[in-house]
């Protein structure tokens, strides 16, 4: 089974490099959120931790290499 750390820093399908910085729990339903900060933009995200774990959709992306939507960074470009 897939996982996300804090700390960590994960490539968006799209490019984009991000450092998640904490997973939360959401008040109303107990989901857990992964709270990420853009590396190039520095802003602050939220996205549901099964969403942020998910693979790509090939049917509406079917020219990205990437098999997830994030996917974590053993070394930062």
């Amino acid at each position: 089974m897939r996982e996300v750390c804090a700390g960590q820093i994960y490539k968006h399908f799209k490019g984009n490099l991000v450092e998640v910085i904490l997973i939360a729990k959401d008040s109303e339903d107990l989901s857990e959120k992964v709270v990420y900060k853009h590396l190039d933009t520095g802003e602050f995200w939220i996205r549901d931790k099964e969403m942020f774990l998910s693979p790509v959709d090939k049917v509406k992306y079917p020219d990205v290499e990437q098999e997830y939507r994030f996917e974590f960074q053993d070394e930062v470009y």
